[in-house]
């Protein structure tokens, strides 16, 4: 053993022995429990900062867990490797897409062995292999054949410069999020996928994601949007058209004094006067979303509706705060009950009329909409029912008498997955004018995705310039046809590869045995930004294959974290723009000495030039230095700010583990023991620190708290000065245990130490270490005694004291009968049998 520690030599040594001996790998083992742990894999776009490896690190944390309390456990890795970047960097570089994929990934995947996570290999996956992607081909024919993948016009976000299709996510500040270019919006003929058709399944779903946050299930319900209510046709005046509105409120119908378009709404136009007022509104309106609606903005369209619950003229308007995604895109708008409506009517000079009245009658002129439960007024026949009531038997009316009907809507919308980009999976239809669409014949597949194109980044879909990709023949009556030329969103990749993980061989991609054997998903690890799209596009990727007899479950992920970032400071500079903080040093830029300005502590990103590379820390430190660090900083699910200060410490750490062995090593060699029950402080501070960590990493995987306990441990053993044989076992079996404790989490230098203490197999291959209840039981413990919720005193007690004697014992502490001295004690509370409140009278 070398007296200094050289992370360097270490995990370069560790690292090629545990890719030799396949310890990562993993069969199906029927003979213990499975556990599957997966983060979200990335996208390889170049190299990976400290932001992804924390993610990584505490998938890999978990999974060197878990295989140590002897559970067969799946930690796959692979790469999500369609989409636009590799599109754009072969038209301004004119590298190919793959050998820039390719040549990122070998780079990345460097990167991340280096760190020391525990991947199978063996079942790495790119997305934009032909082996991968014939199985979207295959998902999208059988959806085609259920109805479930369908084309239809709609209007859609589109990116001039990339020429694509972008979802609404992928809109930033109403630019895309990729070249930074304004997005407008587009009428194209699209595919879509039939995500409602599930709606109501998945809704029903997030009930039981007990395992989720909270705020992340509370995502995906409002994005599914369920609302009860009711449709009802409003005629146009002296026409035949007639608008129709959903609305979840029906209790106020008689209140609606005014109906609603959205600007994108089909009878916008047909009813509109003034037209050049439309287009300026749609202009608005495409540029905001449901948060950024402007309440105010609108137009009269010049026509009136008949309100059929009580045959009233009302005005129609064209308003951009109504969304056509949501319910008809119309509504009736009663302003007395609704504070977007209020806000209108007031901007527009619109009646305000209140139907709804508080339980007690009182009616005060209104200033904001009464928006409370109540009865109704002003509302013919049904005038007094609560409106809870009212809803229903307004309901029964409309029904009854045919004006409209009791209706669900949600404000799911259907997936379109049409991309005019090359980079992604070939959609697997061929149009024949004799014979229609068709899905290309399930023995064709894959369609290939050509490699010799030249992209230019104009003019639509590069895949229809390609004469020899898109003529063939009709598969029913072999005469001229032609491919589709669009490809998919790569939200299809992600949406079922934790599924393709299964099972290690191209060939059995889909065995039901492997999947049945693996899924769900035991503990999914991946970024908040996550919570909505991706997570709900796997859910309802799961179901159909459910419904396919693929799978059998109906959750993919059965525990969800989502990490915290990494973050760092930030520097500007008027000249060169964003600086490393390196660059930035005294105030001012490293490259023209202009006084720089300090940005926000915020998200490493490249485009801040504010990240930290794991290479940069390995080279420097370790990578389990790296590892310590961004598992100490913060419990996982929070955000860390970057701190050189910290991964000192961290390193500081190691070091000293390091010259505690070093400095007993002959002595911990030899295995020392006594003889019959080992006891002491260190013993009992052993057995606490098992407990502890266990338990840290059982409940909330909050390894911050893991580390500072196993720091805690160190400091104890270091503190002892071993003189016989009795203090040389406890050393040996803190020291032991506390390798076992610190190898998921530093794992090249547990097993340096483990082997150097005199140990044959590996660390990881060792049971994870038990605590005795009776041996961590504290003798004495520090009794905190307050008066009046301040601190006044503390005083070491036996630990086996009841409340009774810690009472006294307070109330008998010299400095406390100095302090209550005449003041009668009110009360005496006592909390975890340490801390002692006692409340006097002031």
């Amino acid at each position: 053993m070398e007296e200094k520690y050289n992370a360097l030599i270490i995990e370069k040594k560790w690292q090629k022995r545990w890719q030799g001996s396949s310890a990562d790998a993993t069969s199906r083992d029927t003979s213990k429990e499975k556990f599957y742990c997966l983060e979200m894999f990335p996208y390889p776009s170049g190299k990976i900062h400290m932001g992804h490896i924390r993610n990584y690190v505490i998938g890999d944390v978990i999974t060197r867990y878990k295989r140590m309390r002897g559970f067969n456990v799946l930690h796959p890795m692979g790469w999500d490797a369609f989409g636009l970047p590799a599109e754009n960097a072969a038209i301004l570089n004119g590298t190919p897409a793959a050998r820039w994929t390719f040549d990122n990934i070998a780079y990345m995947k460097g990167q991340i062995k280096k760190i020391g996570c525990s991947y199978d290999w063996a079942r790495e996956l790119a997305t934009c292999t032909p082996q991968y992607y014939k199985w979207n081909q295959w998902f999208f024919i059988k959806m085609f054949e259920r109805g479930l993948a369908y084309k239809k016009n709609s209007s859609v976000n589109w990116c001039g410069h990339c020429q694509t299709v972008l979802a609404n996510e992928q809109v930033i500040d109403d630019k895309c999020w990729r070249c930074d270019s304004v997005v407008s919006k587009k009428e194209l003929e699209q595919w879509f996928f039939k995500i409602t058709a599930y709606a109501e399944e998945l809704l029903e779903g997030c009930d039981t994601l007990t395992g989720w946050p909270e705020h992340v299930v509370a995502m995906q319900k409002n994005w599914i949007g369920k609302s009860a209510g009711a449709e009802l046709d409003f005629p146009i005046e002296n026409s035949d058209i007639q608008i129709r509105i959903f609305t979840t409120r029906p209790d106020t119908l008689f209140g609606a004094t005014f109906v609603c378009l959205s600007p994108a709404h089909p009878l916008a136009s047909t009813l509109t006067e003034d037209q050049a007022g439309l287009r300026r509104i749609r202009a608005q309106y495409d540029k905001q979303d449901a948060e950024t609606a402007q309440t105010t903005l609108g137009l009269f369209t010049g026509k009136y509706a008949i309100n059929p619950i009580n045959v009233e003229r009302v005005p129609v308007y064209v308003a951009a705060f109504v969304l056509m995604e949501y319910g008809t895109g119309a509504i009736m708008s009663v302003p007395a009950h609704d504070s977007r409506d209020f806000e209108f009517a007031t901007a527009h000079k619109l009646p305000i009329r209140q139907v709804i009245v508080p339980q007690d009658g009182s009616q005060q002129p209104l200033k904001e909409a009464y928006e409370g439960e109540g009865v109704l007024a002003n509302s013919g026949e049904f005038t007094g029912l609560h409106n809870k009531e009212a809803i229903v038997k307004i309901n029964e009316y409309i029904e009854k008498n045919g004006v409209g009907t009791a209706a669900i809507k949600y404000k799911l919308r259907d997936w379109g997955i049409s991309r005019q980009r090359y980079w992604g999976t070939p959609i697997p239809i061929i149009y024949c004018e004799k014979c229609g669409a068709l899905a290309v014949p399930e023995s064709e597949l894959p369609v290939i995705l050509p490699q010799d194109i030249e992209l230019k980044g104009v003019g639509g879909s590069p895949l229809a310039a390609v004469e020899s990709f898109v003529s063939v023949k009709c598969p029913r009556c072999h005469g001229p046809a032609t491919r589709d030329t669009d490809t998919m969103d790569t939200f299809v990749d992600s949406s079922w590869y934790f599924i393709r993980y299964c099972s290690k061989s191209t060939d059995d991609a889909l065995d039901k045995s492997n999947i049945a054997h693996f899924m769900p998903v035991d503990q999914y690890i991946g970024g908040v930004e996550h919570a909505v799209l991706h997570l709900l596009y796997s859910r309802f990727f799961t179901r159909v294959l459910k419904d396919l007899g693929i799978v059998a479950v109906e959750e993919p992920f059965t525990r969800l974290l989502t990490q915290g970032m990494v973050c760092k400071e930030t520097w500007k500079c008027p000249e060169h723009g964003w600086l490393f903080p390196e660059e930035a040093k005294g105030g001012k830029c490293g490259k023209c000495q202009q006084p720089v300005e300090r940005g926000r502590v915020e998200k490493m990103s490249k485009s801040k030039k504010n990240v930290v590379t794991p290479d940069e820390l390995t080279e420097r430190y370790g990578a389990d230095t790296a590892r310590v660090f961004s598992l100490f900083a913060a419990p996982p699910e929070k955000d860390i700010d970057w701190s050189d200060q910290g991964v000192e410490g961290s390193y500081r750490f190691l070091n000293r583990l390091w010259a505690l062995i070093y400095s007993h090593i002959d002595e911990l060699k030899s295995h020392r023991h006594a003889g019959g029950r080992l006891s002491g402080p260190l013993i009992r501070k052993t057995h606490q620190t098992i407990h502890k960590v266990t338990q840290s990493i059982e409940r909330d995987y909050h390894f911050n708290t893991a580390i500072a306990a196993l720091m805690e441990l160190l400091n104890e053993a270091n503190a002892l000065r071993p003189s016989n044989d009795e203090d040389y076992a406890a050393l040996n079996f803190a020291v032991r245990s506390m390798l076992l404790l610190l190898s998921p989490f530093a794992p090249h230098i547990c097993e340096e130490l483990w082997e150097a203490v005199g140990e044959k197999d590996s660390v990881l291959h060792h049971p994870w270490p038990q605590w005795d209840e009776e041996a961590a039981k504290e003798e004495e413990i520090e009794l905190v005694i307050q008066i009046n919720g301040k601190v006044r005193a503390k005083e070491r007690i036996s630990a086996a004291l009841d409340d009774e004697a810690r009472t006294n014992i307070a109330l008998n502490n010299e400095k406390i009968k100095e302090l209550t001295v005449g003041k009668p004690v009110e009360k005496v509370m006592i909390h975890r049998g340490m801390l002692v409140n006692i409340v006097i009278k002031k």
